[in-house]
């Protein structure tokens, strides 16, 4: 089986780790270099982030297209702010202006207060529901040959139809996160790649499993995308002395902000999942670090592999051999170290599985 990387790039640097919301930042320079260093540094795409307070997603993976050859773009997505019609066309005209490059990664379950920013005051539950309808919508709406019309619970048109389809066939792939049972489901109903947090190597082979058998009773198969960030250096010992100074760093930065180490609710199940694991350690199977997740809260993308490029490909490979065929990585220091993946870590894990016999892989 194949193997890709995803990295994330932004409109400013993301470097500030204490996720302190700053304004006047905004950096095009910043966000070329950015997107041209993944391109060069071998990643197969880029994740343009969501944010209720953040510059809009779609028109900067637009742009990331135009600077840019090869390199994918991954929109994040959260269903509800606009009509799957005008969505569908959206998506699949980023798609034609990149000759086949997007993706969409679908995220129904952002916090309460991030929903309601942007209008939105339905419960989680119901937002799983609705997405279950807009996604089914999103995939006809890309393939249908002849207008249709739909009367559902959250969405009625008539004569829905996009007249120029994606490039890619039979749609534009669909990225898919969320652990709760009713973001399961839906997974296993649309998404054609499970997103997955960087956990241990029990709860990814757990997760794969429910995944995987709730694609299968839709009849589908499913893939699945691990993010984690990964914190390289020319020894174990220097690559830990480097994490030891981020959790550092983020401590002082919360410090100026007045906030102390995270010891509230998760803000959701996969937080849940990630503090589940921080709490049996800091270091956990090989070499998985929770220390940053654990002291901020599990906000999204925050344990990281922490060693040599050698030793965090070997790392890698492991959550391969649990299916696992696309790994979103992104560092600390988000330029310089997707150069230095580029370097000391990708081109190693590719090598490593075009040797590794198909037969090694989960199924």
């Amino acid at each position: 089986m194949t193997i890709s990387f995803t990295g994330l790039v932004a409109h400013r640097n993301p470097a500030n780790i204490a996720f302190r919301a700053e304004t006047g930042l905004f950096d095009v320079d910043y966000l070329k270099r950015f997107a041209q260093a993944h391109e060069a540094a071998g990643f197969d795409r880029v994740l343009i982030g969501y944010g209720s307070t953040q510059p809009d997603g779609l028109h900067l993976g637009t742009y990331v297209a135009a600077v840019t050859e090869k390199l994918g773009i991954m929109l994040a997505h959260r269903p509800g702010f606009v009509a799957p019609t005008l969505a569908a066309r959206t998506l699949a005209t980023i798609d034609n202006l990149s000759r086949g490059r997007a993706s969409v990664h679908v995220i129904s379950g952002a916090d309460d207060t991030e929903q309601q920013r942007d209008g939105d005051f339905l419960n989680k539950d119901e937002r799983y529901a609705r997405t279950d309808e807009y996604v089914s919508l999103l995939r006809r709406l890309w393939t249908a040959e002849a207008p249709f019309d739909h009367e559902g619970k959250y969405y009625r048109f008539k004569g829905g139809f996009i007249s120029e389809k994606p490039v890619q066939k039979p749609h534009i792939p669909i990225f898919f996160g969320g652990s709760s049972p009713a973001a399961i489901e839906a997974a296993g109903k649309y998404a054609d790649i499970y997103a997955l947090f960087g956990e241990t190597l029990e709860q990814v082979r757990e997760q794969v499993t429910r995944v995987r058998a709730a694609a299968a009773r839709h009849g589908r198969t499913i893939a699945f995308s691990l993010s984690l960030r990964p914190i390289l250096a020319r020894t174990e010992d220097a690559a830990w002395a480097r994490a030891d100074a981020i959790l550092e760093r983020t401590r002082a930065e919360r410090a100026k902000l007045g906030l102390s180490d995270f010891a509230g609710a998760p803000g959701s199940e996969g937080a849940a999942r990630l503090l589940h694991a921080a709490g049996q350690g800091d270091r956990l199977d090989k070499r998985l670090w929770t220390g940053f997740a654990r002291i901020t809260g599990a906000q999204g993308n925050s344990t990281g592999l922490v060693g040599t490029g050698a030793q965090v490909a070997e790392a890698l490979l492991d959550y391969y051999d649990l299916g696992v065929t696309t790994f979103l990585i992104r560092g600390f220091d988000p330029l310089e170290d997707a150069i230095q993946y580029g370097e000391e870590l990708i081109p190693l894990v590719r090598e490593a599985v075009a040797s590794r016999p198909t037969s090694s892989i989960a199924a």
